[in-house]
């Protein structure tokens, strides 16, 4: 992944609250020229109060489907490159390089319907050890 998109994905996922938290008023004000867009916002109920965060890459070669599974934690998943075909329990999705999703940790199967390898980023929160 290229320091372009990681700092992208990064500026969009971090909440504005956490900017400010950070550093207060004055590093929101410092940062006004920072472009920032929401690609997905999500309430989440955490597992327990010890979360362990975790950031997966997955590359996917032309043709390939999981079989069924399930993940850890719930979380955003942001597609770098290709075109995913993610069915989570009875709903299907189809999600192309820049798009954002929300998995809930049900049972799914992810497919590369692309002419070309994909690439899939996940934030996941599980719970913590």
């Amino acid at each position: 992944m290229t320091t372009e998109i990681a700092s992208r994905i990064a500026a969009s996922l971090i909440p504005a609250f956490l900017l400010i938290g950070a550093g207060g008023p004055a590093l929101a004000k410092e940062n006004a020229d920072i472009q920032r867009t929401v690609l997905l916002q999500q309430q989440v109920t955490l597992p327990s109060p010890n979360v362990n965060g975790r950031v997966i890459r997955v590359n996917f070669p032309v043709g390939f489907k999981t079989p069924r599974h399930t993940h850890e934690g719930q979380g955003p998943r942001y597609v770098v490159k290709g075109t995913l075909q993610v069915v989570e329990g009875d709903k299907t999705g189809i999600y192309s390089a820049g798009e954002v999703f929300w998995e809930t940790g049900q049972s799914m199967t992810v497919e590369n319907i692309g002419g070309e390898p994909a690439e899939l980023i996940i934030f996941e929160m599980g719970k913590g050890h």
